[in-house]
């Protein structure tokens, strides 16, 4: 059978529905096949779905000849003339892989909105074992859970959100980026940590199980970010710092408000701020905050990226000395022996000798 492939201007319309059928083939057939694959798949329709719905190979090739479908992948098919859209693409990836087969990885992240950005390649997962060829433009995963992975009812077929966090943390270059998805995640409330702990404990095989799993834990308790889990792990609980409450609600008038970590005994407060450039409408709502903390009696401390992650002993020295002035009678500890925290005693700073 002979094909052809055009990506030409227009749209689905009467003209795409119901034009070019040849002599002699039936209508009916033809008709069905556009309607189904519009309402069902976004225009889009394989070999096999058209010959199910009453086409045949002649009535698929005479169509494509006159361009009046258009090829998409090798037996899958645009049942239009006009500029396929990313959703049309994402059907016939999936439509091509052939059963079982479902978005995943960074593809099924752009549809569930856990990254704004579009993978430049389609990722598809299948069965372990399918004897899928290459495809054009696609990025093929095998998986031995590809029942319990499925989302059981949205189309086109893909992972579900936790099992999409999970790919793309075991895919992750580096720990840091696999956090930073599953914070991401918990943070857009498109999951909950609960939910990623279950489908992580069924998983057999999983990079980075043990720090996935200290940070799943640290997110249920409030952790929104990875700088946020960096300080509960490197700053506050290395150094024996008190434990801080994730996510502190308050009231200032008729607002309410957060506090990324107030140590509320010692009306103290801790922001962390992950942004790398701080836009000045922002810094002064910052600074109107801080000043109307401390008109209330809470210290605020302000820390970024760099401080946490560079200077982390020196960040737990400067937050022992404001609690141990706002009467904290415990004792900070060294993390390591190069650690800048004095077991026992708080070197004087900027708060006093």
């Amino acid at each position: 059978m002979g094909e052809s492939a055009r990506g030409g201007p227009g749209e689905v319309g009467q003209s795409a529905v119901m034009g070019g059928i040849a002599p002699g083939h039936h209508g009916g057939a033809v008709l069905r096949a556009q309607l189904w694959s519009a309402e069902t798949q976004q225009g889009v329709i394989s070999r096999a779905q058209a010959l199910r719905l009453g086409m045949t190979d002649d009535m698929i090739g005479w169509r494509l000849r006159r361009e009046i479908w258009q090829r998409l992948q090798p037996g899958v098919y645009a049942t239009f003339s006009g500029d396929p859209v990313r959703p049309c693409w994402l059907w016939a990836a999936v439509l091509r892989a052939g059963p079982g087969s479902m978005l995943s990885h960074q593809t099924a992240a752009e549809l569930w909105d856990v990254t704004t950005r579009q993978s430049a390649h389609i990722h598809v997962t299948v069965p372990s074992g399918s004897p899928v060829a290459p495809i054009s433009g696609v990025v093929l995963h095998y998986s031995r859970r590809i029942q319990a992975a499925r989302h059981p009812g949205l189309a086109p077929p893909r992972t579900r959100v936790e099992e999409t966090v999970l790919d793309l943390a075991q895919s992750a270059a580096t720990l840091d980026d696999a956090l930073s998805w599953v914070f991401g995640a918990c943070n857009r409330r498109l999951t909950t940590a609960g939910h990623l702990a279950a489908a992580l404990r069924l998983r057999r095989r999983m990079r980075w199980r043990a720090e996935l799993a200290q940070a799943l834990a640290d997110a249920g308790s409030g952790v929104h970010s990875l700088l946020e889990h960096r300080y509960l792990n490197g700053v506050e609980r290395a150094h024996g710092l008190p434990a801080g409450t994730r996510q502190w609600l308050f009231r200032r008038g008729l607002r309410s408000q957060y506090a990324d970590v107030a140590y509320e005994a010692y009306d103290t407060l801790v922001e962390l701020d992950g942004r790398t450039a701080h836009p000045e409408h922002g810094r002064w709502q910052d600074i109107r905050r801080d000043n109307a903390n401390a008109a209330d009696g809470r210290v605020t401390l302000r820390y970024g990226w760099l401080e946490v992650n560079r200077d982390r002993c020196g960040v737990a020295r400067e937050v022992a000395d404001v609690l141990r002035h706002q009467g904290w009678g415990g004792t900070p500890r060294r993390c390591g022996r190069s650690c800048a925290v004095a077991g026992g005693q708080v070197p004087t700073s900027a708060w006093g000798a």
